[in-house]
């Protein structure tokens, strides 16, 4: 369930369907969802090693991370699910792993990934295709959405 945002530019409603819709529905009170399921995570750049596409933003626990370099692939923490997410493990949307980093302050991780079919996102596009990246919508300046070609 996602929050609306309120008020200003950016205080229209639903709109349209969450994920293709143009209205701009923020979740502001992720990161206090997170905290309050009680998961020790940490937030996880998934970026694409040879565009440099982030391809996702997402969270990985000690069991994920250890999963990652073991099994060379992207494996995140569900913090809505509290699980293990392999990610393609279902959709066949393996994303390689290259390279993992850790941030100065050891406080994030970034997945350097190379993607092993089309994409990394579960939605599709228009045509039925799994969309490169979680990232396919533009913010406006009249505060709406614009999905990118």
């Amino acid at each position: 369930v996602s929050t609306q945002s309120t008020g200003g530019v950016f205080g229209g409603g639903m709109g349209k369907e969450l994920e293709e819709g143009d209205g701009f529905v923020m979740d502001w009170q992720k990161l206090g969802k997170v905290a309050a399921a009680g998961c020790d995570v940490v937030p996880v750049v998934v970026q694409d090693h040879d565009t440099g596409e982030v391809q996702i933003v997402a969270y990985a626990n000690e069991e994920a991370l250890r999963e990652t370099v073991s099994q060379g692939v992207c494996c995140l923490w569900s913090t809505s699910r509290n699980e293990l997410w392999v990610k393609g493990a279902t959709s066949g949307d393996v994303l390689e792993l290259v390279q993992a980093r850790a941030n100065c302050e050891q406080n994030s991780l970034m997945y350097w990934v190379r993607p092993q079919r089309v994409g990394a996102c579960h939605t599709k596009d228009g045509e039925g295709n799994t969309r490169k990246s979680c990232y396919y919508r533009r913010l406006t300046s009249e505060g709406t959405l614009e999905i990118l070609q």
